[in-house]
């Protein structure tokens, strides 16, 4: 019987994490759908920045009842995949808690291991509270809030708790077994104590639970894994890459666009060579976008952005735009661009192409409903964005909204003209007077002439 339990376990364990691994390949293939980029650049730093930001949730501390609630979530996820380790190495060898040899560490680990597991149900019980009774503003308002966003949230939290009690039950039937059978505990378990008398003392039913919490367990994470690429959740494997690959410049400082470089020098240097243009796989000139319209002329950074959001609305909350109402809010910025990637690209189905449709949100319709932009994103909220960065310095896991947003303007200014008709003007006055303001550089002083200046004696 034994050995029927280890290969039915086999074989769901390899089901589970080939599905898992088939689901990053096509996510993958995603994110390499966007433009090439090198960011190998110093690598010290960003591990550095990796170990504060991601590690050491340095930016969650900025508000801090949801940090602490978080980092108990955290800290239990960490630690309890402890344990999840033992339970594969059991259920492929038929062993029993095989990491009982550790000893003294083995109890500490389950002990600090069942706190964290009541810490998580209760952190897990209170961000339940605070987005579906007080209903905070940053999670249950914005267009993109809508029906999907909330259901994947709720569903989250309380799988969390559902695999917590059924981790709880495991331990607290398993103890009551050996303490009916007189053996000797593995480990140190505080809150099944407490309840060691919950399910009788049975034997058979006592097995039939223990078994039972133990299968329900292992089955839901690997369930769960794999329900992670079609969720906000996922950000627990790519917050780590992403924050790593994350930009060490300073945030006010905007990229250049190599082929405007390039003629630049190529007009203040006759002897200049601009390099041969790249090719496609036909051999084919690539044509060189000024901006971005749609997902493959952002760069592959920007789409590991889009899947690394976490949705906690941070971002659209700091943003002085959508504070004063206006349509901008940099967290749709994201989940827009993964939208549109997903429907491009070959990924879990989650994310439908027509989910505001399916789900009864009327989006702006365009005439150019294939791209990001104006098929998911407007110039009006792009427009609305005054690059103050606000989003960018609160993200947790530092995604960059800020330079998709700019490269979809870039885009609109200088392949569609399209700009408002202020910038527009500004634009023209530069370029014949030198300046924004409508005035010839010789007239500039003419202000001055009737100014009053007192005599020196």
């Amino acid at each position: 019987m034994i050995q029927l339990e280890n290969i039915i376990f086999l074989i769901v364990a390899a089901l589970g994490i080939g599905l898992f691994v088939w689901q990053i390949r096509k996510i993958r293939k995603n994110v390499l759908m966007g433009r090439d980029v090198d960011l190998s650049d110093n690598p010290s730093e960003r591990i550095n920045k990796t170990l504060l930001v991601a590690f050491g949730q340095q930016k969650m501390f900025k508000r801090m009842l949801p940090a602490v609630l978080h980092l108990f979530v955290y800290v239990g996820f960490l630690v309890i995949n402890i344990e999840v380790i033992e339970i594969l190495i059991d259920g492929v060898f038929g062993t029993h808690r095989v990491l009982a040899f550790l000893g003294p560490l083995y109890s500490a680990l389950m002990f600090i291991n069942e706190i964290l597991a009541a810490l998580v149900i209760v952190a897990c019980v209170i961000f339940l509270w605070r987005r579906n009774v007080t209903k905070l503003p940053r999670l249950a308002t914005g267009v993109e809030m809508r029906a999907w966003p909330k259901l994947d949230a709720n569903f989250i939290l309380i799988t969390e708790i559902v695999l917590m009690l059924a981790l709880f039950t495991f331990n607290i039937a398993g103890l009551k077994l050996v303490q009916l059978d007189g053996g000797e505990v593995a480990g140190s378990y505080p809150i099944s104590q407490m309840f060691v008398n919950f399910f009788g003392d049975n034997p058979n039913s006592l097995h039939i639970i223990e078994r039972a919490g133990w299968w329900f367990h292992i089955i839901g994470i690997l369930a769960f894994m794999n329900y992670l690429p079609s969720s906000k959740h996922f950000h627990i494997i790519m917050a780590f890459p992403n924050v790593y690959y994350s930009k060490l410049w300073p945030k006010g400082k905007f990229t250049t666009n190599p082929a405007i470089t390039h003629e630049i020098k190529a007009m203040l240097d006759p002897s200049y060579q601009p390099p041969a243009p790249e090719m496609d796989a036909e051999g084919n000139p690539i044509v060189q976008r000024f901006g971005a319209k749609d997902v493959e002329d952002l760069t592959w950074k920007q789409l590991m952005d889009a899947y690394t959001c976490t949705e906690c609305g941070r971002c659209t909350s700091v943003c002085p735009a959508n504070i004063t109402g206006k349509l901008l809010s940099p967290r749709k910025i994201v989940m827009d661009t993964r939208d549109r990637m997903e429907e491009k690209g070959e990924s879990p189905a989650i994310f439908a192409p027509n989910h505001y449709k399916e789900l009864g949100v009327e989006r702006v319709q365009t005439t150019d409903e294939k791209t990001l932009l104006r098929g998911y994103i407007t110039p009006e909220e792009l427009w609305a964005c005054t690059t103050c960065n606000a989003c960018v310095e609160s993200c947790p896991v530092n995604i960059d909204q800020l330079s998709t947003i700019m490269d979809l303007r870039r885009y609109l200014v200088l392949e569609e003209s399209a700009a408002p008709a202020s910038v527009n003007a500004m634009f023209t006055n530069i370029e014949n007077n030198g300046a924004p303001w409508a005035f010839s550089p010789s007239d500039r002083f003419n202000w001055s002439e009737d100014l009053y200046v007192p005599s020196k004696n």
